[in-house]
């Protein structure tokens, strides 16, 4: 762990991060599928493959892919097609996820809108930001929306 309160893997699957609570098998399972979905991406324009697999509070999976149109604006980003696609199979409770890309350098980030939307189904995830050698970053939301509003804010008197 760095001064900032970041866990680095780097890319070594047997070291356990006692801060996650996930097994260190069901983090490089979801960092592999998060690797998986980027090769489904739909991004003719940018070229810039982005995959995320979202795991639910039941142990289930979904897979999310960046997806451009030729009308910029309506692209989707590939952590918000993840949830989309959880939420519309009745999925509503994450616990994390990972996103991917082919970015050797650094660690992608979600976009703000992507943390917004990631922020309507709780702020504690953990999210794992991965590199194509496996490595990866463990944020929460917390850590990257700070302040956040959600849907706690709304209430109704």
């Amino acid at each position: 762990m760095n001064e900032d309160g970041v866990h680095i893997n780097n890319g070594h699957s047997g070291l356990n991060n006692p801060d996650c609570g996930l097994e260190p098998e069901l983090i490089q399972k979801l960092i592999q599928k998060s690797h998986e979905a980027k090769t489904k991406a739909h991004c003719p324009y940018s070229r810039f493959r982005v995959g995320a697999a979202l795991l639910s509070q039941d142990g289930r999976i979904f897979l999310g892919c960046n997806i451009e149109n030729a009308c910029y604006t309506l692209g989707i980003c590939a952590e918000r097609t993840a949830i989309q696609t959880a939420v519309s199979e009745g999925s509503k409770k994450f616990t994390a996820i990972a996103i991917a890309s082919d970015v050797e350098e650094e660690y992608i980030t979600p976009c703000g809108a992507c943390r917004q939307v990631m922020r309507e189904f709780g702020s504690e995830w953990q999210i794992f930001l991965t590199k194509p050698n496996g490595s990866y970053v463990l944020k929460t939301l917390h850590q990257l929306l700070p302040m956040s509003f959600g849907p706690e804010n709304l209430t109704v008197t």
